[in-house]
């Protein structure tokens, strides 16, 4: 059986949320996306984020919330074809209202840059020369 992954995140505006991550060329199963929450397909069949409002986000546990824009909770980070396909993304996430944590990192082997989304959540990209493509 292939495995899967759903990373759950937190969101103050759904709605704003999926725009945003529209605007990156993302899309949503609508099968698993109400008010409550939206089933961003990353990788169709295999990777998931699971945008939830934050009273929903509330119901799976007993912990508070963090505020992203004031502590990091995680490092999502997703594998690119390229280089331009790193910094096409960035691009996407600034133009639609995200911000970018630092510059570009560049290791020769690797290359890597990111974004934070509206809720701060930060999204690491990285592009690895001599890994096979996706």
């Amino acid at each position: 059986m292939n495995k899967q992954i759903f990373v759950n995140l937190p969101v103050r505006d759904l709605d704003k949320s999926k725009a945003f991550f529209t605007a990156l060329g993302y899309t949503f199963n609508p099968q698993f996306t109400n008010e409550h929450g939206a089933a961003m397909v990353i990788n169709d069949g295999s990777i998931y984020a699971m945008l939830l409002t934050e009273d929903f986000f509330r119901t799976f546990t007993s912990k508070p919330l963090v505020r992203a824009q004031e502590a990091t909770e995680v490092l999502v980070c997703l594998s690119c074809d390229s280089r331009e396909e790193v910094d096409s993304l960035v691009a996407k996430a600034v133009a639609a209202g995200g911000t970018t944590p630092r510059a570009p990192q560049d290791h020769g082997f690797m290359y890597g840059h990111g974004f934070e989304d509206l809720d701060g959540h930060i999204w690491e990209l990285v592009y690895m020369s001599g890994m096979p493509p996706q």
